[in-house]
């Protein structure tokens, strides 16, 4: 007998298996046409069969060599889960089923002797969400007006932008009339819901434009005030041109990846952008930096980024800033003098125990230049990482969110310097709750990205399933440059679904900000707040019922 080869991956060792019933089978070939991950393809079998012919039992034993499709065994085309063969087989014949006994992630380190790298999710769920354990308690009856989501008029505008205090503001008398006797910083008022920052090599062509048609239809059409994040690696040169940039969020972060391009288009362009994101680091990996991988990194990315085709990894820092004074005096006041001091620039950084040390130090900002702050926690992510940062690193949003804010009510000096808050919002489906429970606690708006994807038809989920969005095997062409799988992806129906989605969140908002009396948005009112969970109630400071 040959000796076995026991280290070779085994059906058991994979993450799903896939289960296929043959009498349903009509060998059409859509699903292995369909799998981008090869993990399936057309085989033969030897079957043994006992029949009889004649009338009493004479029992003669025959063999049959069968087609089938056949699961395919290896380190490196193991089924990623994504149901796609599934959704296109016409007679229910195949489908993924998570085995609940697999060991890849011990058989990838043990085979390649490197970090596994998969999507940007965390697939650790040792603790509920924190969101999901508060509840809005305050309804407005007898004690104060309540307000009717569909008759009344609501304010759902959100600061972008440094907010100066009454007192400081520079207003002069003349002719009997209130004028501004020197500038002040830049500030836009916008949807308080931002579609996050995601890198144009991270999405295919086809998503990020979907993205794109979508804010400006909800801008142009719909009248609501939404911006768009452009994440690392720059946009398109026409976009720069067009009018459409005052809808977009520009982003710099710590690879500078696309920057060449913006600059050299300052010149001809028609519209400011509508603000300046400088990204010091993100939730989902805090401490590491954006990974996009080789095989995404196509011709008009290379273009775009200005990159030979290679795996880019931004750092995980900006190499010039040793303190958050000197990001103050370099960084903002680089990037604002380049617009003019015309345009809002931020700051974006990951949810840690260091958060409110930095954003203590903005607020004490000499300049009033700081334009926002935004803070991302551990259970936000689109991209490529390594599984061990995605999974061990990292802060939950609700309670940075709510330490900063208190500390900026300590000094005096809430509201001037916007709170955003992103990272795992929209888990549940319901943006709007979880939107509104972080007002509540102390956030100007939001921003959410993964959401996006999961209404443009992402497969994958927090469980495990795809997560393959470092491969560029995207199976619904939403992360990935191959052009074959990009036309997967309707752009049209993308964009009508995220505008929908919004609509959706907009009433819903307004169907929570209405029994609280609030017609603006309600930040800060943790009194409308209610936990049965102790902890949180002492931690968040808000009331615990039972």
């Amino acid at each position: 007998m040959a000796t076995m080869n026991v280290n070779e991956v085994a059906i058991d060792d994979l993450q799903w298996i896939i289960e296929y019933n043959q009498d349903r089978c009509t060998l059409c070939g859509k699903c292995i046409a369909a799998c981008p991950f090869n993990s399936i393809e057309a085989g033969v079998e030897k079957r043994r069969k006992v029949i009889s012919e004649e009338l009493k039992p004479k029992p003669k034993v025959i063999f049959q060599t069968v087609p089938v499709i056949k699961q395919v065994v290896n380190i490196k085309n193991y089924c990623k889960g994504c149901g796609i063969c599934e959704k296109v087989c016409p007679n229910n014949a195949i489908r993924p089923v998570k085995n609940p006994e697999e060991r890849m992630a011990i058989k990838h380190r043990a085979s390649f002797g490197e970090p596994l790298k998969r999507g940007g999710r965390t697939n650790l769920h040792t603790e509920g969400r924190t969101l999901d354990k508060i509840k809005i308690g305050r309804i407005s009856q007898m004690t104060d007006p309540s307000l009717d989501a569909q008759r009344h008029t609501f304010n759902m505008l959100a600061p972008f932008g440094r907010v100066m205090p009454p007192e400081e503001i520079p207003f002069t008398i003349k002719d009997g009339q209130l004028e501004l006797s020197e500038e002040i910083p830049p500030n836009r008022w916008i949807y308080p819901i931002i579609i996050g920052d995601m890198s144009i090599g991270a999405l295919s062509w086809r998503m990020w434009e979907a993205l794109a048609i979508a804010t400006a239809y909800l801008n142009e059409v719909v009248g609501l005030p939404v911006r768009m994040c452009t994440g690392e690696g720059g946009i398109p040169v026409r976009l720069l041109k067009s009018k459409y940039l005052k809808y977009m969020i520009l982003q710099i972060a710590s690879g500078h990846f696309g920057w060449n391009r913006i600059i050299n288009a300052m010149p001809d362009m028609t519209e400011d952008p509508a603000g300046v994101l400088i990204k010091i680091g993100q939730g989902a990996k805090p401490g590491d930096g954006g990974l996009l991988q080789a095989q995404k990194v196509v011709k008009h990315i290379q273009e775009i980024r200005g990159v030979p085709k290679a795996d880019l990894l931004s750092p995980p820092n900006h190499q010039g800033l040793y303190s958050i004074e000197e990001s103050v005096q370099k960084m903002f006041l680089s990037l604002s003098s380049a617009f003019q001091f015309r345009v809002p620039v931020a700051i974006k950084v990951a949810a840690s125990v260091t958060s409110v040390s930095v954003y203590n130090n903005l607020l004490r900002d000499p300049y009033n230049i700081v334009g926002g702050f935004f803070l991302d926690g551990i259970a936000g992510g689109t991209g490529a990482a390594h599984e061990i940062s995605l999974n061990h690193t990292g802060h939950p949003i609700v309670s940075k969110i709510r330490d900063c804010y208190l500390a900026a009510v300590h000094q005096g000096k809430q509201g001037q310097i916007p709170l955003w808050a992103g990272g795992g919002l929209g888990m549940s489906g319901n943006l709007a709750g979880d939107t509104f429970k972080m007002i509540c606690l102390g956030a100007n708006g939001i921003f959410t990205g993964k959401l996006m994807l999961q209404i443009a038809g992402c497969v994958g989920n927090d469980f495990g399933k795809c997560n393959a969005c470092n491969t560029g095997l995207c199976p619904v062409g939403i992360t990935t440059q191959n052009p074959i799988l990009v036309k997967r992806l309707d752009i049209d129906k993308v964009a009508e679904n995220i505008v929908n989605y919004f609509l959706s969140t907009d009433m819903e908002l307004k169907k929570l900000m209405a029994p609280i009396g609030n017609s603006s948005l309600p930040v800060g009112r943790s009194d409308a707040l209610i936990t049965v969970d102790e902890h949180v109630a002492n931690r968040l400071k808000i009331q615990h019922v039972c």
